[in-house]
């Protein structure tokens, strides 16, 4: 579309007149003012949501899952943010109901809700399949030979020596016990998080 060129200088002589902020603790100040159902923001934790409660939920998958490498802690992440963000569009969606009369927009917005379900539900999968890909393949890879067999094999009055099979190397990777440990401001951004 070819606009005027008085159209053109109107337009930028508007553009001087923004009133949007302009420091970095302004952009702060008003990042969450059109936040409703907090179905389409980047941030992985809000406001009005527990960090805390995010941290236990890290700490129990990661309890279960134990990463050992970088790869392995992406997965985990996935896992982590995916599951947050599916009790966020659950609540989301009650939300709608509660708010918006029956309706083109209610239809519209629960639309959007299914979708973005169907994303995080998809993500998580797909994580934990990855996952349990590759603690698979790092087991096929350095084989534990268990210690009983080992000892049993063994006269009593042999010295204990180290077994002489392939070592598992130290995980590259090792949290922090902090709160800053958990990566809650990490995760990529992507379409489905907004």
């Amino acid at each position: 579309m070819i606009i005027s060129d008085k159209q053109q200088t109107a337009n930028r002589q508007n553009e001087k007149q923004s009133s949007g902020p302009k420091t970095p603790a302004g952009k702060e100040a008003i990042r969450f003012n059109a936040l409703t159902y907090g179905l389409r923001t980047r941030q992985t934790i809000l406001p009005d949501e527990n960090a805390a409660d995010y941290s236990k939920l890290w700490d129990e998958i990661e309890a279960r899952w134990q990463p050992q490498d970088r790869i392995e802690l992406c997965y985990l992440e996935t896992m982590v943010t995916s599951l947050w963000l599916l009790r966020r569009v659950a609540e989301s969606e009650q939300r709608i109901y509660m708010d918006i009369p029956f309706g083109e927009e209610r239809l519209r917005m629960l639309g959007y809700v299914v979708k973005q379900r169907a994303q995080l539900d998809r993500s998580f999968r797909t994580a934990v399949a990855d996952m349990r890909q590759s603690q698979k393949e790092r087991k096929a890879q350095h084989p534990q030979q268990p210690a009983q067999t080992a000892q049993a094999a063994k006269p009593a009055s042999a010295p204990a020596s180290p077994p002489a099979g392939p070592q598992t190397p130290p995980p590259d990777y090792v949290m922090s016990e902090g709160a800053e440990a958990h990566p809650a401001f990490c995760s990529p951004i992507t379409p489905d998080s907004r």
